[in-house]
């Protein structure tokens, strides 16, 4: 589709343009239509918030409280020097500040070669769903971790299990849910988004099995050692790949190609109204 705006010379010229400008914006905005996502519809994102609240539910009564004790000292019980050093080091891959430095740069990157604006989107959009949807669940449902039995603040094995422990300091409340199951969903997602069109810039495709083994293999892998390390308690990272599977689908349907932008950075709207067109 091709938008067409009228134009007009004289002294109330740049205010019409104006008001073109933004009845076209308008136009443009009611046009967007989401990008499918797979499982298709939206009862499997209803499923996913279904499930996270249910959990948040069972622990706030007080439920589950077994399972997560019996997991983490079972890891306790089975970490060797090596096994902590190779779970220490794989759990990079949910690190929030290299991947999140990883996604800017790859959208930085991309927008010189686009000349626009656009691919900057999808970071910023996942850094701010990241601070504060799971930054708000974190301190709303302040739980400590597991580790905060053995050093400060130093709580009895049993204080260290229920949420909503607001009268300790909120840097010993944040394991609830698992912010680093969460990154690792969500950043993933987006290299490789990012990084799939600008191999398409250099007439290049990403290989459909490395794009999902980069989607696949991280989280399962953080899901893992975050639990092994005794950093977060099993139904933390439930929680975290549960809201993380339920951000990820909410960035995936926008269709950022679609979304108006000022044409001062976004040079390369031009090329892609033509494609359409065509």
């Amino acid at each position: 589709m091709v938008w067409h705006t009228a134009t007009r010379t004289g002294p109330g010229a740049e205010r019409a343009g104006s008001v073109a400008e933004m009845r076209q914006a308008m136009t443009r905005w009611r046009a967007v239509r989401l990008r499918p996502v797979r499982p298709a519809g939206w009862w499997f994102d209803g499923l996913l918030l279904a499930g996270l609240v249910a959990l948040t539910t069972a622990l706030a009564a007080d439920h589950l409280f077994g399972l997560d004790r019996a997991v983490a000292d079972w890891s306790d019980a089975h970490r060797p020097a090596a096994a902590y050093w190779a779970a220490l080091i794989l759990n990079y891959l949910g690190q929030g500040g290299p991947l999140t430095l990883t996604a800017v740069g790859l959208g930085v990157l991309l927008a010189v070669r686009l000349r626009s604006a656009r691919p900057l989107l999808p970071p910023v959009a996942g850094f701010i769903l990241i601070n504060l949807v799971v930054g708000g669940l974190k301190v709303t449902t302040a739980r400590p971790a597991p580790s905060a039995s053995g050093k400060e603040p130093f709580l009895a094995p049993e204080q260290t299990l229920p949420l909503f422990q607001h009268e300790l300091a909120l840097q010993f409340t944040r394991s609830y849910p698992s912010g680093h199951v969460v990154n690792t969903i969500i950043w993933w997602g987006v290299i490789v988004l990012l990084l799939a069109r600008l191999l398409e810039t250099y007439g290049r495709t990403l290989p459909p099995r490395l794009a999902v083994a980069a989607r696949v293999v991280p989280p399962l892998v953080v899901f893992a050692t975050t639990m092994y390390l005794g950093w977060h308690w099993l139904t933390d990272s439930i929680a975290g790949l549960l809201l993380g599977l339920l951000l990820d689908r909410v960035l995936h349907r926008v269709p950022w190609d679609d979304v108006p932008l000022p044409r001062r950075i976004d040079q390369d709207r031009r090329r892609r109204t033509s494609e359409r067109a065509n």
